[in-house]
């Protein structure tokens, strides 16, 4: 069994099939399902709420890992948790107290993640590293799937994993395919969000099987 979580983002899945899209990367190896969650203001892009993560946890086992890409987060933890997320990661750019941002997920039983923009230094990380379950790397701008992997924000990898608890998963987001996730996981990474490497393949379960071993 791999040690690498994957966790396909249904950002490139296709929304008018979208339970065999879950089906197919289940049967795949796939162990979380990553969810973005984009309001329009924090990015420049809008997905999907509450009601959709509701539906999803009736159809799969998979760990549901919502991306909050939103303004106010604090506003929006215990609509998720209720609805069925497993993990739910703030960014660090859109909260006011990210120590009670931890404490409000971590109040739910679920494990609490923060991410950082590709321009926000991996320094800002460290002083949470103790009660975070998960470090979200964004080496893309988040906002819409499909961009190149910025290599020089896979160097904070790194940096998190040598200050890091040993159970820290630390996960990447943003052009991930076979090359990019050996890039990762090298430097410690140890949980891969893949979207269009997944999804636009011909072969889902062969690029799954790639980002496992990578």
């Amino acid at each position: 069994m791999s040690d690498i979580i994957i966790s396909p983002s249904i950002l490139s899945a296709d929304f008018a099939n979208l339970e065999r899209d879950i089906r197919r990367v289940e049967e795949a190896g796939a162990q979380w399902l990553h969810i973005d969650v984009m309001d329009g203001h924090f990015v420049p892009n809008i997905t999907i709420g509450v009601p959709v993560v509701e539906s999803i946890r009736k159809i799969t086992k998979l760990s549901l890992d919502v991306h909050l890409m939103i303004e106010n987060p604090e506003k929006y933890i215990e609509p998720f948790a209720n609805a069925g997320a497993d993990i739910l990661t703030f960014h660090y750019e859109a909260s006011k107290d990210v120590n009670a941002l931890i404490k409000l997920i971590k109040s739910y039983n679920i494990k609490a993640g923060m991410s950082i923009k590709p321009k926000t230094s991996a320094d800002v990380v460290l002083p949470y590293l103790n009660d975070l379950d998960l470090v979200l790397i964004m080496t893309v701008e988040p906002g819409f799937g499909g961009q190149k992997f910025m290599n020089d924000c896979a160097k904070k990898i790194a940096l998190i994993r040598k200050n890091a608890p040993k159970n820290l998963i630390i996960q990447v987001d943003g052009g991930i395919n076979a090359e990019t996730a050996r890039i990762c996981t090298a430097l410690g990474a140890n949980s891969l969000v893949a979207g269009n490497y997944i999804y636009k393949s011909e072969d889902i379960q062969s690029s799954v099987k790639a980002l496992l071993q990578s």
